[in-house]
């Protein structure tokens, strides 16, 4: 009886996406569907500084005002 199973195929070793044969000791025929498209993993902060940010201003706005400006000049 022949069986489908899904698995990839990294550095010598076959990790299965689901289920696994579940035997020890088995005949398989081996068809390359091609490569594993490669997901960027998104960074995230430690967990130790969540929560820990302080907002001290706006990012848009001058850090001098149009007077404080003229004065420096």
């Amino acid at each position: 009886m022949l069986k489908s199973y899904e698995a990839i195929y990294d550095h010598g070793k076959i990790k299965w996406l689901k289920d696994s044969p579940g035997e020890d000791k088995i005949r398989v025929i081996v068809t390359i569907l091609g490569e594993v498209p490669s997901v960027t993993k998104r960074r995230q902060p430690p967990l130790e500084l969540s929560g820990k940010g302080k907002i001290t201003g706006d990012i848009i706005s001058p850090a001098v005002s149009p007077d404080e400006w003229e004065a420096l000049q």
